[in-house]
């Protein structure tokens, strides 16, 4: 039964992603499309009001609006939170945020992260829940997305990169926006709350009073996995009933977050007018989804052999941390699924999953590309196709080039320092971290245990993901600023060298195809393109899952 579960959803997921890839190529066409008469008269009215200038931008001025977008996005953001107490929509008179913390949320929820170092329900007020960090997940998706298609465009020879605030406003009224409403809507109909009235106050069985609190769930939990945002409402997140009442919600969040990043690899296929190159790239993610799924449900279903020695039974598998009303199957499942697209959402606690059961997660924003966020995960995968197209080139002493553009040095600089950065900004700051009073005294079960929480953290924080392992006692200063600065600098550097590298590979003249060129639409090019992303990914982090991870597993046997 669990394994008919799993493949009814990964099922649905393909079948579903196919008419959603064809749409979203619609969307971003540079041409005029049927969607324009539907949308458009809503857009120029934003456009004008807004004074926004349509026409195509160069790279350099994608990416300045890009910056500057998000510069203004962030300042009022952290405003709001840093003042909600003074500031109206506060029915439950929740104080203001303190400063570190209010600038680790704002970047947390500016570069589409939603790492939460407080309780959600009684931490920010409705206004801040609202203004903040729903209108966040609306435009910290919407900007992944603007950039995925921009790179689109760069690599499949378009007039341009396109304009980066048309991308931005199209991809909230004519993707996010409609689907969120819709997901929304159903949501109620299970039970999630929408409403701005104030804590509920109960009286218990027994006499006593209870605070139940409650808000508009339902708006933010739709855009939370639609967007792959993951931030929660409530401090549990997805595992609490009032953002996620029974299997068939599971089901529709596992659905809502995984669609997007699911769809966007055949997107590059429609845009590339080579359907097999995208189902290639789909394929290359979606069999390390399946092997890292694997190891999570492998290992939860077996149990914890430490509480088996103890007489613990663990015939239902290793129910520690985990909700009843979705077991083993859909726990595995979605904690996949929430670490591939790097959502960050979770029905479950992922600090108590077991060791190897916790790695494949870890191991999966580590490579952060198995389908990735939001537009972020895809252009992570190309990035490894060129890489992969130029190693393969130099084994065969022919210029390298990927859907007949030449691939000189200078996109490989830019895609070296992308790649490259993303270890350093985990694996520096754990180091600091374990080695400094400040960042391990955070750290509530020491040993190796102590280390994957560590490593957890700053992955999470580096891949855009934001779940955690919980048992880390994060809010403090010196979390508040690393995962901050982690979270900023894994969004903007890497987005600012893929605009370049799109940039540099739109002003190149199409190369025409020969005999002697390396197609990278076929299976050995698949196989190419996973020993390249396997490869570097366990060079730069086998040693870190070796102390933490693994050590652990061994000392449990």
């Amino acid at each position: 039964m669990d394994f008919l579960q799993i493949g009814v959803v990964l099922a649905l997921v393909v079948i579903l992603a196919i008419p959603m890839a064809k749409y979203l190529t619609n969307v971003y066409s540079l041409e005029i499309t049927k969607q324009d008469s539907m949308f458009g008269k809503i857009e120029r009215v934003i456009f004008k009001l807004s004074g926004i200038d349509t026409n195509d931008m160069r790279w350099q001025q994608y990416a300045k609006a890009l910056l500057l977008s998000n510069l203004v996005m962030f300042i009022i953001s952290y405003i709001i939170i840093r003042f909600q107490g003074v500031l109206p929509g506060n029915p439950s008179k929740i104080d203001s945020m303190e400063p570190l913390l209010a600038f680790n949320t704002a970047a947390s929820f500016l570069t589409n992260t939603n790492l939460q170092h407080y309780s959600g329900e009684s931490g920010l007020s409705y206004l801040s829940q609202m203004a903040v960090i729903i209108f966040l997940m609306f435009t910290t998706p919407a900007t992944g997305l603007s950039l995925c298609l921009a790179f689109f465009r760069g690599l499949t020879n378009q007039r341009s990169i396109g304009n980066f605030y048309v991308d931005l406003i199209r991809s909230i009224t004519r993707v996010l926006l409609p689907l969120s409403i819709l997901i929304g809507l159903v949501l109620v109909s299970q039970g999630v709350p929408q409403t701005l009235n104030p804590t509920a106050i109960a009286t218990t069985l027994e006499g006593a009073t209870q605070n139940i609190a409650r808000g508009p769930v339902a708006a933010l939990e739709s855009i939370k996995h639609i967007g792959t945002n993951g931030g929660g409402f409530f401090g549990g997140n997805s595992a609490h009933p009032f953002e996620n009442p029974n299997g068939f919600t599971n089901v529709l969040e596992i659905l809502s977050m995984f669609l997007i990043p699911a769809a966007l690899p055949l997107t590059f296929g429609y845009m590339a007018r080579n359907k097999k190159q995208g189902w290639i790239l789909f394929s290359a993610m979606g069999l390390m989804l399946l092997v890292f799924l694997s190891i999570t449900y492998i290992n939860e279903k077996n149990g914890n052999p430490a509480l088996e020695k103890i007489g613990l039974s663990q015939e239902n598998g290793s129910m520690e941390g985990k909700e009843v009303r979705f077991g083993i199957a859909q726990s595995a499942l979605f904690t996949s699924v929430t670490t591939a697209a790097t959502t960050g959402s979770v029905n479950n606690m992922h600090d108590t999953l077991t060791p190897l059961g916790g790695m494949a997660p870890l191991a999966m924003m580590m490579l952060n590309c198995v389908f990735g966020g939001d537009g972020v995960g895809t252009v992570n995968i190309l990035m490894y196709s060129v890489m992969a197209v130029f190693l393969a080139g130099l084994m065969v002493g022919r210029t390298p080039e990927f859907l007949g553009k030449k691939i000189e040095g200078k996109e490989m600089k830019l895609i070296a320092i992308a790649i490259l950065l993303h270890p350093l900004i985990i694996l520096v700051p754990s180091a600091i971290a374990l080695a400094t009073q400040l960042g391990s005294s955070a750290i509530s079960n020491p040993g190796f245990h102590g280390i994957s929480q560590v490593v957890y953290e700053f992955t999470s924080s580096a891949a855009n993901n934001g779940s955690g392992f919980e048992g880390l006692g994060d809010n403090t200063p010196f979390w508040n600023i690393l995962t901050g600065l982690v979270m900023l600098f894994g969004r903007y550097f890497s987005m600012i060298a893929m605009i370049a590298v799109a940039g540099s590979l739109l002003a190149k003249k199409r190369v025409p195809e020969t005999i002697g060129t390396f197609k990278t639409d076929n299976s050995t090019f698949l196989v190419i393109l996973l020993a390249t992303v396997l490869i570097i990914g366990a060079l730069t982090f086998f040693p870190v899952i070796a102390l933490g991870p693994v050590a652990e597993w061994l000392t449990i046997r």
